[in-house]
């Protein structure tokens, strides 16, 4: 089964696994697809973040975030006027992509594993190859993108060539054609995708960023890999929850939960209102800590395994006043990403999640290699004695934390949105909602949900809320002292989430979310 916020990149999945792939690889054609057919969520020239479980092994996390270039430095912003690195543009292109180092790594890892002989790459990317050379619809939520973004980003490289070919955004249903990018994707099909960072088109990216403004070179591009790290874990009476250690926030999404079930234990949620505002109250204590503390984590001085114990968690949720919103700081800001699951026959399960950072990344489209470059390095502080502060080879703090669970009864969950602030928040709420509240995967993903802070379009910190949320919970909700903001139901805002429950018995279960052009795939 796979689960994807775009359906064809669930069905390159499922293709890939009736051909006899495994999970792993059927992650990869996912990937591919949905970075050619949701260009402005994610691309190959962004970051990604894995974790692989597989009965029987302990479960891997796969690190797959550039660093920064090694000509990007704080003087450098600093002499050239800037009180912030820019959002967008050239020299907010950065940092290296890691992404295509992801699917590398975890390629590497399913050959140590898997004891079928590996499908080619040819196979694995076919789908997007197809897709960028022969077009794919451009569906509502694209055009929209594009025509909201046009004025502020039509002035950046390549970006009006590629989504604004006659002057105007390219409309519903018209196809969206990326010869140049299926070009790449063939090159790396044939060379290899370390191809990507040391050969014939790592000097193209390279030579197109230098020329677009950019302070990315090719010794940057030639230095990367992606890293297999451990992942973080928490134990809970239901199992063990995992995420990405820093530079991901995959803490907080940990945090939120053993606070959110430490909560249950006591008693103290008895309806929808105690959840919604338990969870919003666990959401700020852990924004707290992880603004304090997440970075790079070559830059860290606390283990933040060491939050994850049960007495450190049920310090934080002490905190938590069960008829009073408390006062919290601001939120970290926007991010588009997508976040997909595949679990294969043999049950090794991958949570997966792709991102260019904002809509659209940094602009910058590479014409030549076809590339939509990240902007993740406008994340980084100009004062160096900030938590994240601009070096050169650092890496950036990531909103990036797909999330899996092994549970005590022999089930494993694989779940994640996309949404900047609201990840983490939507994360905890799926797993209470699928582990304590009986739901379906399809139920938990699509019930009403909120998001504190902001997310992608977005630049207020209110407590957003769908209105399909009962009115006597958002009423006790503003009572409680919380800034509420009411939401059409189903909105963006929320993101795209999705989850597969797999049963010890093998049995499947999958939910797609409906606020995105998202499906379960099965076979």
């Amino acid at each position: 089964m796979a689960v994807a916020p775009h359906s064809l990149a669930a069905e390159s999945a499922v293709a890939v696994l009736r051909d006899g792939g495994n999970a792993v690889e059927a992650m990869v054609a996912a990937a591919a697809t949905i970075a050619v057919v949701y260009p402005h969520m994610n691309g190959i020239g962004g970051d990604g973040f894995w974790l692989i479980s597989r009965p029987g092994e302990e479960p891997v996390a796969i690190q797959a975030c550039g660093f920064a270039a090694e000509k990007a430095n704080i003087d450098f912003y600093r002499q050239a006027g800037y009180a912030q690195v820019p959002v967008r543009g050239p020299l907010a292109a950065n940092t290296v992509a890691g992404t295509i180092g992801g699917w590398e790594r975890a390629l590497e890892w399913a050959r140590e594993y898997e004891a079928n002989a590996p499908l080619p790459l040819t196979r694995l990317l076919k789908d997007a190859i197809h897709y960028a050379r022969h077009g794919v619809p451009v569906n509502a939520g694209l055009h929209q993108q594009i025509a909201v973004r046009l004025p502020q980003l039509g002035q950046y490289p390549g970006f009006c060539g590629l989504f604004a070919p006659e002057g105007q955004a390219l409309g519903p249903d018209e196809l969206l054609l990326q010869p140049a990018l299926a070009n790449t994707l063939e090159r790396l099909a044939t060379h290899g995708l370390g191809d990507f960072y040391h050969g014939e088109t790592a000097r193209l990216i390279a030579s197109e960023l230098e020329a677009a403004g950019s302070l990315l070179r090719f010794s940057d591009l030639d230095a990367y890999r992606a890293a297999r790290v451990k992942p973080l874990a928490l134990e809970t009476e239901r199992g063990t929850v995992y995420n990405l250690p820093p530079p991901s926030q995959g803490l907080v999404s940990l945090l939120i939960t053993g606070m959110i079930e430490q909560q249950r234990n006591k008693g103290a949620i008895a309806d929808e209102a105690d959840f919604v505002h338990h969870c919003v109250e666990a959401t700020k204590l852990a924004f707290s800590l992880r603004d304090s503390h997440i970075t790079d984590p070559a830059h860290m001085t606390l283990d933040p395994q060491s939050l994850l114990t049960a007495d450190s968690i049920a310090q934080l949720s002490a905190q938590i006043v069960p008829d009073r919103a408390q006062a919290w700081g601001k939120g970290r800001g926007p991010a588009d990403t997508i976040w997909m699951g595949v679990i294969d026959a043999s049950g090794t399960a991958v949570s997966f999640i792709q991102s260019i950072y904002h809509e659209f990344g940094s602009a910058v489209v590479l014409a030549d290699s076809g590339i939509i470059w990240q902007n993740r390095g406008s994340s980084f502080s100009l004062d160096p004695n900030a938590t994240n502060p601009l070096q050169p080879g650092r890496l950036p703090f990531h909103t990036l934390n797909p999330g899996l669970a092994r549970l005590s009864n022999g089930d494993a969950l694989v779940y994640g949105s996309m949404g900047g602030d609201g990840q983490p928040q939507t994360l905890a709420a799926i797993f209470d909602r699928i582990l304590h509240q009986n739901m379906t995967p399809q139920a938990a993903v699509a019930a009403p949900r909120w998001l504190l802070g902001r997310t992608w379009g977005e630049s207020n910190d209110t407590l957003k809320i769908e209105s399909r949320l009962r009115a006597e919970t958002t009423e006790t909700l503003k009572q409680y002292g919380h800034d509420v903001e009411i939401y059409p139901p189903y909105d963006d805002l929320m993101g795209h989430a999705g989850a597969i429950l797999r049963h010890r018995n093998g049995m499947l279960e999958g939910g797609s979310d409906p606020r995105s052009d998202g499906g379960v795939a099965r076979w």
